[in-house]
């Protein structure tokens, strides 16, 4: 007869067992994936609810339309898959003209309005370098609520005049634009996840107009810097033909200029214009909601993170900022800024511009700032109300001679008209940089 087996065995078996059930059950069940091999075959998906698209990996161009959004995903609960695709877009398709569908009068390649997408895994880089017919181009528009964007990786160009930055304005007359990502009215919820933007092209990385409760989350965005004194050095070209001169005068988005609007030497030149930018809303009158930004990077861009001018309060988690030219962060009242990290080379690592903001928040710290050039400004400080912390690690990156200045009208401020002020600000200033208050100051410092 057998020997009796330990009651604990039955109890580990039993264990095993329902531990196996509970995972099981625990896991999703497996999508239905269809798989497609090309570019109409993802248009006709592009309109169905509740699918689950695989594109092989390869390389795809996207050289016709027939509707000024090239790609648009209108169908619900849909899960697009693209990675190891490669999408060639041809930049003719932004000087065609085509029939109005009602929708607000832009062009870009990939329109995501429908609920709920998840789209990811996709590669683009524009090709022809043609210019569009309006300055309204993007890449990607998103305005369907509970969008995932995920693992996408855009090279823009296409712009014109290029190579010459925000100098001859940033809309109308010549100037052409090609966006990176656009978030916009009535999108809720998007999240952006580990997208790269590499701008080649006048206009933003990433901006949101109108939409409400948007992550953005491990994105990278960056530019390319052109130095003045090469401008100048051009003998033939947009600024040659024109003298010189610039658009505006006096100060053009972070560059100074002549009186009469010449081009000076020694200054540095953002190519692109904002590299993650909240507008202060979108189609019309609708307000953009608050934005949370983490573990993000900016390089060589104009302005590099700007909450400044959305209409709720904003918090940026964790991100740095490098080698932007006209404010590495650009807030406004209510932002919250924890644990972010930006350098003073061309501009001022803070810029806190508006006289109206009120309750910001800051902790940054401020990254090696030796080698720049044309600024002398590690923060700027107006409004009220505010608290901010100001550190370094090695106080030999900041420059002898570097200020903060509060209630003033120097580096992106100059763009405030009347009196500024600076009332209730808490500063602790933990770098060598020496505050500058004026008479319209009201200062606690620790």
């Amino acid at each position: 007869m057998p020997e009796k087996l330990p009651m604990k065995f039955f109890l580990r078996c039993l264990f095993a067992l329902t531990s196996g059930l509970v995972a099981r059950a625990a896991e999703p069940a497996a999508e239905n994936v269809v798989v497609i091999d090309s570019l109409d075959a993802l248009r006709r998906y592009a309109a169905k609810d509740n699918v689950s698209v695989r594109l092989k990996p390869g390389t795809y161009r996207l050289d016709a339309a027939t509707a000024q959004r090239f790609l648009r995903f209108t169908g619900h609960d849909s899960h697009y898959d693209l990675h190891g695709v490669k999408l060639l877009i041809d930049t003719k398709l932004f000087q065609q003209r085509y029939p109005r569908d009602g929708a607000e009068n832009f062009y870009c390649a990939i329109d995501l309005v429908g609920d709920r997408i998840i789209f990811e895994g996709l590669t683009t880089e524009n090709y022809g370098e043609l210019p569009g017919i309006q300055s309204r181009n993007k890449i990607i528009n998103i305005g369907g609520s509970g969008v995932v964007l995920r693992d996408i990786d855009l090279t823009t160009s296409g712009s014109s005049p290029w190579g010459y930055g925000s100098l001859y304005g940033i809309a109308g007359g010549d100037v052409r634009k090609m966006n990176g990502i656009r978030i916009g009215w009535p999108a809720v919820g998007t999240k952006l996840i580990n997208c790269r933007v590499h701008m080649r092209a006048m206009g933003h990385g990433i901006f949101v107009q109108g939409a409400v409760d948007t992550v953005i989350a491990d994105c990278h965005v960056d530019g390319r810097l052109r130095p003045t004194n090469e401008i100048l050095a051009e003998k033939s070209g947009y600024a040659f033909a024109r003298g010189f001169k610039a658009k505006d005068r006096g100060y053009s988005e972070g560059v100074a200029l002549g009186a009469d609007g010449e081009i000076l030497p020694d200054e540095m030149l953002a190519l692109s214009e904002d590299g993650i930018r909240l507008y202060p809303s979108g189609s019309g009158s609708h307000p953009t909601g608050a934005t949370t930004i983490r573990d993000c990077t900016v390089r060589q861009m104009r302005r590099g993170i700007c909450t400044g001018l959305g209409s709720a309060a904003d918090r940026v988690i964790n991100c740095e900022v490098r080698d932007c030219v006209a404010a590495a962060f650009n807030i406004g009242g209510g932002d919250v800024l924890e644990r972010c990290r930006a350098d003073a080379k061309y501009a001022e690592a803070l810029s806190c511009p508006y006289p109206k903001s009120h309750d910001a928040k800051v902790d940054l710290e401020l990254l090696d700032s030796r080698g720049g050039l044309a600024n002398n400004l590690v923060a700027t400080i107006n409004g009220q109300n505010h608290d901010v912390r100001l550190h370094t690690s090695d106080p030999a990156f900041i420059p002898p001679g570097m200020v903060i200045e509060l209630a003033t009208h120097r580096g992106y401020a100059h763009y405030q008209r009347g009196e500024v002020r600076a009332d209730a600000i808490t500063l602790r200033n933990a770098t060598p940089a020496k505050i500058v208050p004026n008479a319209a100051t009201a200062l606690a410092t620790k």
